[in-house]
């Protein structure tokens, strides 16, 4: 059954006043009278430009449960840290939220990169880590909840639509250089290649990279007809700006993106990216009367009558709603009974309905894609009519009748 915003803060209102038990962890340092979280993400460094809203969105949704009376009769206490956008302080602060304040779990990360530097102290410590960013897949961990999109619900959606309904055929795949950009090109190549057309190139520039000259001019140059864009963070900025100094124009020679949101456009200006196109299952421009309290609330909560929301954000505010039904469900705050208990649960998010798959952990999430305007919103040109079951290694054979990641863990066999 689904569970929506408002379903979910009356009943824990009610449940607030009928829990009578103490909140006990396996440590008992931890029986307190609040339930302590992780928030990390980057406050500061080359990602803040993105990191931020997404901590500020986990911020909103604890303040949402915790005036409806908390988990369990307790108030939520967030533990705010600083990823810095930077792989090793991501792995000093993980520690140190699970070790040292000994937090049940932590809500974080939104590179690939600041994921694989904390995922060995969620897995060695059995602790939980939610993360609410869109990924490249190839990961099948019990330790993590992942509530973003995964390439079958964000590139094999957005690959055969280019190429079937703009009629592009030479790619030109470029990114940042880390695993994220990487992977999401071993999926382009493939889902390009299924689709009749050809990549050309595949280039990378470091992470936070902003001379952008020679990389365009390589594009221009390539007799590419389409650009397929993984480039993250602040890069984005630079990137689509020095597109069009050099007189690029998306009519032509489209960038259709699988990072550039609302806040990266913000940023760079509308103007840089008209009638470029981006793949996710969360747009601002969603018309619904659920999003667009959403859109209110957490302009009001961050005191910005401006400020946008994107799809990483809002899989953060989510994402803390699934894990507080799980916590309520299990009625105990434990790593381990609130990954048991999160399985199979579902809420209407501000993007449609979402469900935490039970065998991989991954959530099922509604593709869709979006061209960008001059009011720097994405309008919505396709989308499916439901979520879809993540797979988060459909680039390698993963169906819906044959996964590879399960409750039991990952066949690696099935690789081969």
């Amino acid at each position: 059954m689904s569970i929506s915003r408002r379903k979910f803060l009356r009943t824990s209102a009610v449940a607030a006043g009928a829990v009578g038990m103490p909140y006990f962890f396996s440590r008992p340092a931890l029986a307190k009278d609040v339930v302590e979280v992780g928030v990390l993400f980057s406050q500061t460094g080359g990602l803040s430009i993105i990191e931020k809203s997404l901590a500020d969105a986990t911020l909103l949704a604890i303040s949402e449960i915790n005036a409806a009376g908390g988990v369990l009769g307790k108030q939520i206490k967030p533990i705010v840290e600083d990823g810095a956008s930077d792989p090793k302080t991501y792995n000093e602060k993980a520690s140190k939220l699970v070790i040292r304040d000994r937090v049940p779990t932590v809500f974080g990360s939104y590179t690939s990169a600041s994921r694989k530097a904390v995922l060995p102290v969620f897995e060695k410590r059995r602790n939980l880590y939610f993360y609410p960013t869109y990924y490249e897949g190839f990961e099948c961990s019990k330790n993590v909840v992942y509530t973003g999109a995964v390439p079958n619900q964000q590139l094999s959606n957005f690959i055969p639509w280019i190429i079937k309904n703009l009629g592009k055929k030479k790619f030109f795949i470029v990114g940042s250089n880390y695993i994220y950009p990487r992977e999401m090109a071993k999926v382009c190549k493939i889902l390009i290649e299924q689709n009749g057309a050809e990549w050309i190139a595949d280039e990378y520039l470091e992470l936070g990279h902003s001379e952008w000259g020679s990389m365009v001019k390589k594009i221009k140059d390539s007799g590419c007809d389409a650009v397929l864009s993984n480039v993250v963070g602040d890069s984005v900025v630079a990137f689509y700006r020095e597109f069009k100094n050099q007189g690029l124009t998306h009519d032509k020679l489209p960038i259709c993106a699988t990072v550039t949101s609302e806040i990266e456009i913000a940023a760079m200006g509308a103007e840089f990216a008209v009638g470029s196109y981006t793949s996710f299952p969360y747009f601002q421009a969603i018309d619904t009367d659920a999003n667009k309290a959403f859109i209110e609330r957490y302009r009001k909560f961050v005191n910005d009558p401006k400020a946008v929301t994107h799809h990483a954000l809002e899989s953060s505010y989510f994402q803390v709603f699934l894990w507080a039904q799980a916590v309520n469900k299990a009625g105990e705050a434990t790593p381990a009974a609130i990954r048991e208990a999160v399985k199979g649960q579902e809420f209407d998010a501000p993007n449609g309905h979402v469900k935490i798959d039970p065998e991989n952990l991954h959530t099922y999430l509604t593709p869709r894609i979006a061209q960008w305007d001059a009011n720097g919103q994405g309008v919505i040109i396709d989308e499916y009519k439901e979520p879809i079951r993540p797979l988060p290694y459909v680039a390698y054979g993963e169906t819906g009748d044959n996964l590879f990641c399960t409750a039991k863990g990952l066949d690696s066999a099935k690789l081969k």
